[in-house]
């Protein structure tokens, strides 16, 4: 499946222009159950797509402090069964085991991977961006009609598992994004109450 996407180039102007289709994208955005994803997944060319758009996120310094690894069958059972293994000898070996289910089931899984640089940006911006881009990369999924969550577990900070990856020692995984073919609807749940989280600053807030 082709998608009329132009990415700009760098250099174009890219002025804010109202944009009530993508509000209504952000207005029903919903996680799908990671377990309850199926085939088909994205396609090579819409897959690239996601990506592309996933790094169109707030990088201060240009430092680019993430990278993608794309989990796909066959080497994805490969990797599934490696973590089984790891699994079996964890403390909580039968919830390890029960966790896998989310990464086994979609059809596609990328591992989003922040990869920090010692410098004048500071660290927690660079992971921060990391998430930005895990963001975009859950939108640009849902945008291009893919069910699709964003989830870590305990083999996102298992040293085995991270080693399986091949992530260095200045790398840690920010999320594995989970994408294919909804088999369930998901319904909206309770959101927060907006009062609730916003304040105003005011001169006299800090006195």
């Amino acid at each position: 499946m082709s998608h009329s996407v132009v990415i700009p180039e760098a250099g174009a102007e890219l002025p804010a222009i109202a944009n009530p289709a993508a509000l209504d994208g952000l207005a029903r955005r919903r996680s799908s159950a990671a377990s309850t994803l199926a085939e088909p997944g994205p396609s090579g060319e819409t897959l690239q797509l996601m990506l592309r758009l996933a790094t169109r996120a707030p990088d201060h310094g240009k430092l680019t402090p993430w990278r993608f690894i794309v989990l796909e069958n066959p080497h994805k059972a490969q990797f599934v069964a490696r973590l089984e293994a790891l699994a079996e000898h964890r403390e909580n070996a039968g919830k390890a085991l029960a966790a896998l289910v989310k990464l086994r089931n979609p059809p596609t899984s990328v591992a989003v991977i922040s990869k920090t640089v010692e410098g004048k940006i500071p660290l927690w911006e660079q992971q921060l961006s990391a998430g930005a881009v895990c963001m975009n990369l859950l939108h640009a999924a849902h945008a291009l009609g893919f069910g699709a969550n964003w989830l870590t577990d305990w083999y996102a900070y298992d040293e085995a598992a991270m080693a399986l990856l091949g992530l260095a020692p200045n790398e840690r995984v920010a999320g594995f994004l989970h994408i294919g073919t909804q088999t369930e609807i998901p319904r909206e749940r309770p959101r927060a109450e907006l009062d609730a989280l916003v304040g105003r600053w005011r001169p006299d807030a800090s006195a």
